[in-house]
């Protein structure tokens, strides 16, 4: 019997209309798939062991003789399969429940393998429910490293071992090499056939981690081409307008702000002027600490464009955020020619403004495409994947700008935003005091609290930071915003006015008590991390985050943000109740580090990528086998993919690899 690759799993003896719906669960529908059915560990049952040496509860496989079977019924009406089995150390029972037709496989003196953990059953040591093969011959199941998959109700990894097998003894020969053969060599990788059947049936451990090695260097390879390539096709895009840099009009712009732009500010101005004079549209990322001034740089940005008789558009994620954009934008340029507006869904405020920031509402306004030159996506990862295409989908052609709060380590800037250019903000602007950090454990509670209470009758104000609305019935010890709020206001902070803020209140209500917060109507504002990111508000020197190991390092430090933007010394209290030495020392970094990046890159190393955005991992690259937190293959692979594409040959030469990338590239549009 012959297969192909792209067949589906109907084609397998034994794979009919039923297990066939069973492997789509899995994500498996045409045999390719199924040989991309990874293990997600391996079952170690290399060392034969004799009946004598057994021990309860150790997975073990041994080799023994059947020397007695029977079946017996039930009083339940089920069937009950025991084998006596031995090797010259002794004998020892295996069991199976509810399958008679073991009897006629288990043939009386015949050698067989079997793979299970012996328990005491009735008294005596006894296997239950072994797997077993016929000895003397190849086995799958019992012997050696055992492939352990994803599995779904009525398919276990027997069943998926075995198809498995029998797909790749079939298309072995057809396996064609995908990978450069110079990389291939290079790397000392196994090829692609090689590298299949190391996965699934590896000899050694040592088998097992070259062939995944290989494939997360494809999986990253493809991953980094797809991107460049989009970067290079956005390159050919036009606008509708190319802008003329007025440097005089710029210059004293710049000159008649409230402050002095950093050095920083000023270099990663120059960079985005540059691409504004372009013919093709930028597609800049502009990275910045908390507080590093990058909606100065993005209001700068609008008004070059603003120079040139076009509109900007300042997208940030939530109406929180918007509203705060709006307000500081307007402060700082109230005296200066650029004229703000202000769209939410619940809110329209001067539609005829230069600049207009607001929630990705503005894609609804009914504004001539050619008019709009520059659109700015603040915190772009909190989009997604969709609301960014979105933007060429509707035919915006214009600049692209996009802002992150969030340090992202270079290794994952490459991954999630490599078809954009890069600026960094590297310093924060001057006289901005960094707060200062503290480990709060149970035992000082009481004196932080006290801390607070000295610096609120001091005319500060102080956020307090819960990581749930309601109690949580599996974890009675983290604290509830709505709880805490009562029992703070009741009993801690009984003088002061407290606000509570999450996220079940309607936009109106966020504003309310965000504005009675900035007013100073409440001193303590009770939160959930829905402050993260865009609260400005001088007057608060003081965050409390209630279970701090809840949160990754990224997040800490984008709260820690909220503090600190005004004159006087700000504190950063790191409530935790956890006693666990790993916990600690993470939560120390908090204490020891200021910077966003290094803490971003001390995340990555001990709790991955999803830390450094959060809950909110929109857009993540949806990977089998490769890790993002292995830097070091990112690095290289995306070194390798500029030299294939800087090659105007080498995917010609390549077509394999062409085509993977093409079905990378069309899997990426349809998603």
């Amino acid at each position: 019997m012959h297969f192909e690759l792209s067949d589906l799993t109907t084609k397998l003896p034994g794979v009919g209309s039923r297990s066939a719906s069973l492997l789509k669960k899995l994500g498996i529908n045409t045999l390719e798939d199924l040989l991309y059915h990874f293990p997600f560990r391996y079952e170690d049952l290399s060392s034969q062991k004799k009946i004598a040496s057994l021990v309860p509860n150790e997975m073990v496989s041994l080799e023994a003789s059947i020397w007695q079977v029977k079946t017996t019924r039930l009083f339940s009406g089920k069937f009950l399969t025991t084998a006596v089995l031995a090797d010259e150390t002794g004998t020892i029972e295996a069991t199976w429940f509810n399958q008679p037709y073991l009897k006629a496989n288990l043939i009386r003196f015949e050698k067989i393998v079997i793979a299970g953990k012996p328990t005491f059953y009735k008294g005596k040591l006894t296997f239950l429910a072994p797997a077993y093969e016929a000895s003397g011959r190849e086995v799958l199941h019992t012997r050696g490293l055992i492939p352990i998959y994803a599995e779904t109700a009525g398919l276990n990894s027997k069943w998926l071992r075995t198809k498995i097998k029998l797909v790749l003894e079939t298309v072995a020969n057809d396996l064609a090499e995908t990978l450069p053969a110079k990389t291939v060599k290079e790397e000392g990788f196994p090829t692609k056939a090689e590298a299949l059947q190391h996965i699934h049936f590896p000899a050694n451990p040592e088998q097992a981690k070259k062939a995944r090695e290989r494939f997360a260097f494809e999986e990253l390879l493809l991953l980094q081409l797809a991107s460049l390539k989009r970067k290079k096709e956005l390159e050919t895009v036009r606008v509708h307008h190319k802008l003329l840099l007025d440097k005089g009009k710029l210059r004293k712009f710049v000159l008649d702000l409230p402050f002095k732009l950093t050095k920083s500010q000023i270099d990663v101005t120059e960079e985005i002027a540059l691409d504004l004079a372009r013919a093709r549209p930028m597609n800049r990322l502009l990275q910045g600490d908390v507080g590093s001034g990058k909606t100065i740089v993005a209001a700068i940005a609008s008004f070059i464009v603003h120079t040139n008789g076009l509109k900007s558009l300042f997208m940030a994620p939530t109406e929180i955020l918007a509203n705060q954009h709006f307000e500081t934008i307007n402060k700082f340029f109230e005296n200066l020619p650029l004229s703000v507006g202000l769209v939410t869904a619940n809110k329209r405020v001067n539609l005829e403004a230069d600049l207009l920031v607001g929630t990705h509402a503005l894609l609804n306004l009914n504004l001539p495409k050619e008019k709009i030159g520059l659109i700015i996506v603040d915190e772009q990862h909190r989009f997604g994947v969709e609301q960014r295409s979105g933007l060429r989908k509707k035919g915006l052609d214009a600049h692209l700008l996009t802002l992150s709060a969030t340090p992202i380590p270079r290794s994952l800037a490459l991954i999630f935003f490599g078809e954009l250019d890069v600026s960094v903000l590297k310093d924060l602007p001057l006289g901005r005091r960094l707060p200062k950090t503290f480990l709060v454990l149970a035992e000082k509670r009481g004196r932080a609290y006290e801390f607070i209470k000295k610096h609120i009758a001091e005319g500060e104000r102080a956020f307090i930071i819960c990581p749930f609305i309601e109690p949580s019935e599996t974890l009675e010890s983290v604290k509830s915003v709505k709880m805490e709020w009562e029992y703070l206001s009741g009993e801690v902070f009984p003088a002061n006015k407290l606000g509570l803020l999450h996220g079940s209140l309607s936009p109106k209500e966020k504003e309310v008590v965000l504005n009675k917060f900035r007013q100073g109507e409440y001193q303590i504002l009770v939160s959930t991390p829905i402050v993260e990111v865009g609260i400005d508000i001088p007057e608060a020197t003081i965050i409390l985050i209630e279970a701090a190991e809840r949160f990754g390092l990224a997040s800490l430090h984008q709260l820690r943000g909220r503090v600190g933007r005004g004159q006087n010394q700000s504190y950063c209290l790191l409530f935790t109740e956890s006693t666990n030495p790993l916990v600690l020392k993470r939560l120390k970094n908090m204490e020891r580090l200021t910077n966003g990046f290094d803490l971003a890159e001390v995340d990555l190393a001990g709790r991955g990528p999803g830390e450094i955005f959060g809950t909110l991992q929109h857009g993540l690259p949806d990977l089998k086998i490769a890790s993002l937190g292995d830097q070091n293959l990112i690095y290289k692979t995306h070194a390798l993919a500029e030299r294939i594409l800087a090659n105007g040959t080498f995917l010609n030469e390549n077509p394999l690899l062409a085509q993977n990338l093409q079905k990378k590239l069309r899997t990426e549009k349809l998603d």
